[in-house]
């Protein structure tokens, strides 16, 4: 077994890594898990631990979707939250509404459906996980820190291929490594 995600990754850029330190620095008496900066990446479809035999019928369907898929360009913008202000859950760096980011994600889970990978009901929404919370000592402090980027720009990525990787999971963090990529076929 292993534990699987597709996913597209990120290249952390200039502002980036500026309000990356901005937020790690000026938080860092608060109980949160950071992502580390070479593993940030937007998931496409969290698979959890699957049967390895299963993996050529992932790819050879991650294959046609990307042969069918065209480059986009990603803007990444502003700072936010999951959970309630009360009890945030996730810190994340917003990305804009983009229609082929929209379709890459219906297709890759409507044609896993095919090989049978059900629906697990989840509401794709884009976002660059950055901070996992585990407790806040001071939740005042810590959305005035968050709300000074609710509006920033942080970077545009252009995207021309998605990837495959499998998660292994350490006390340090987690290692992922690229199990195949799928470069884009169609130019823009």
């Amino acid at each position: 077994m292993k534990r699987l995600f597709a996913a597209i990754k990120i290249k952390p850029e200039k502002t980036f890594f500026e309000v990356y330190t901005h937020l790690t620095t000026n938080l860092s008496n608060e109980r949160i898990n950071w992502v580390n900066p070479e593993n940030i990446h937007i998931t496409l479809k969290f698979f959890g631990e699957t049967d390895e035999r299963k993996i050529p019928d992932i790819n050879a369907v991650f294959k046609k979707i990307a042969l069918h898929a065209q480059p986009f360009t990603l803007s990444i913008n502003k700072v936010g939250i999951f959970g309630s202000s009360y009890q945030p859950k996730v810190v994340w760096f917003g990305i804009d509404t983009n229609p082929v980011l929209l379709e890459l994600a219906r297709n890759v889970k409507t044609d896993l459906q095919t090989i049978g990978f059900d629906d697990d009901g989840q509401h794709f929404v884009p976002h660059l996980t950055i901070g996992r919370i585990k407790l806040l000592k001071d939740r005042k402090f810590f959305q005035e820190v968050i709300n000074e980027h609710k509006n920033t720009f942080i970077q545009e990525v252009p995207v021309n291929r998605f990837f495959l990787y499998e998660s292994i999971l350490r006390r340090e963090g987690p290692i992922y490594k690229v199990v195949e990529t799928f470069p884009f076929s169609q130019i823009q």
